[in-house]
């Protein structure tokens, strides 16, 4: 306790971290103070039955998620800044797939400043489309009734524009965290508004476990033991990397001799993070949408793919996570081009001839540890689902596993790092005894989601 009381301290100390912490707070009030406020023409007491009595399972269940309930009570935070992010992993595959967006990538920071440009153009698209589709939804026998009869002719408008403006002001406050405040601003956002359902998750599954009686709080502080090792194995699936040992060449410039040390490269054991999870759960989404086509014949699959707790959803889930998993594990790893940069730089592996066979090796060492990777993310996504049929409540169980947990831990490893960092240079004692606090190797700001 005296070491975590000294620890901040050191923190408290460092003026530069301090406001950067002050304003990461700050910022994160606002944010969570416009999550609580309602679109206009809407009748905030009778929005709160309409959203108890919605059922938002599958992508609208994520999505509210990730909008902190913001979603399920019309706020003018509704979309949050998941439109953000679609722009932003499409504008990625794009520099993956298409080579002229390859090379405006490699362009340096001008043309980085491009891509981010037509992201921004590209978030104005799709938060409008999706702020349309909103707006069909609040028409649903659900949420219809909390519509204010004076306000029908201006609310469709009224909707797309505030909610358009809404997620365009929330990716702002993601590019001000990042910019004057402490860690990846848009990854904070989403993680607080998963936290800011925490609590009412608690207390349901508390009172839960009260109704049924008989040792229902050590039944509850079970829960919460095996939550904490849960998140324990993920710290280890998120920091686990495989060390390739390089040397580099000997170089002598005058009297100095430069190289001759030996290095390692550090291959990720989940380097595609979230991203296969999140695509998994986009396309088992998908086949509910047949429910709305009235096929008598679709009523197993509705079934099936719309209840997580199902054991042939699970099966599936966990086979496209996987198969997810190596698809962009091959995306954003290429072998042949890290061979080519150690090539360059005078560096090679003890062993292994330089170039083709240096691609060889380390495309192999990936392959062999992706697996085991892979195989582990489809059983974090598929926790939720079998923490529902051992009784978890639904809304407590999302935090056992799948999208949630893993992004929450992730950015707090994240944010962690960066304060570690800042104490390590100003020479104070780190966040840990046995060693350095590890964060997310991402390629490209649209992994950190």
């Amino acid at each position: 306790m005296k070491k975590f009381i000294e620890t901040l301290k050191n923190i408290w100390s460092i003026e530069e971290l301090r406001n950067k912490i002050i304003t990461t707070l700050a910022l994160i009030l606002v944010y969570r103070v416009g999550t609580h406020v309602v679109l206009p023409g809407l009748d905030p007491n009778k929005l709160e039955a309409a959203a108890a009595g919605a059922s938002n399972n599958g992508l609208l269940g994520l999505f509210d998620t990730f909008a902190g309930g913001a979603f399920s009570h019309a706020s003018i935070f509704a979309l949050g800044v998941m439109p953000y992010i679609s722009a932003s992993i499409f504008m990625q595959l794009m520099t993956i797939l298409v080579p002229q967006m390859q090379k405006l990538q490699k362009e340096g920071e001008s043309g980085r400043k491009k891509i981010n440009q037509w992201t921004r153009y590209l978030t104005v698209i799709v938060t409008a489309l999706q702020a349309s589709a909103y707006y069909q939804y609040l028409k649903t026998p659900s949420y219809a009734p909390a519509i204010l009869p004076g306000f029908q002719s201006y609310f469709f408008p009224s909707t797309i524009i505030i909610l358009t403006a809404g997620t365009l002001f929330v990716m702002w406050l993601g590019e001000k965290i990042q910019d004057k405040g402490l860690g990846n601003g848009t990854s904070i956002i989403i993680m607080i508004g998963i936290l800011g359902r925490l609590p009412v998750s608690l207390a349901q599954e508390f009172q839960n476990k009260e109704v049924k009686g008989g040792g229902g709080l050590l039944v509850f502080l079970i829960e919460i033991a095996v939550l904490v090792a849960i998140i324990m194995g993920l710290i280890i699936l998120i920091q686990g990397v495989r060390k390739i040992p390089i040397n580099y060449a000997k170089q002598i410039v005058g009297n100095r001799q430069f190289g001759g040390a030996r290095q390692f490269l550090p291959i990720k054991v989940n380097s595609a993070g979230v991203m296969p999870i999140i695509f998994a759960q986009a396309i088992m989404f998908l086949p509910t949408l047949v429910s709305f086509t009235n096929l008598d014949s679709a009523q197993g699959i509705t079934k099936i793919f719309s209840d997580h707790s199902n054991a042939w959803y699970m099966v599936i889930y966990g086979v496209m996570v996987i198969a997810f998993t190596f698809l962009y594990t091959a995306l954003i790893f290429n072998p042949k081009q890290m061979s080519e940069d150690l090539k360059r730089n005078n560096g090679f592996i003890p062993g292994i001839k330089p170039g083709q066979p240096t691609a060889d090796f380390i495309g192999a060492i990936m392959d062999k540890i992706t697996l085991p990777g892979a195989v582990f993310l489809a059983i974090v996504g598929i926790l939720p689902g079998f923490a529902q049929r051992l009784g978890v409540t639904q809304g407590f169980s999302t935090f056992f596993g799948g999208t949630s947990l893993l992004i929450m831990v992730g950015v707090i490893l994240d944010t962690l790092q960066q304060i570690e960092t800042h104490l390590l240079m100003r020479q104070y004692d780190g966040l840990m005894k046995g060693g350095r606090v590890q964060g997310r190797q991402t390629v490209s700001p649209a992994s950190n989601f």
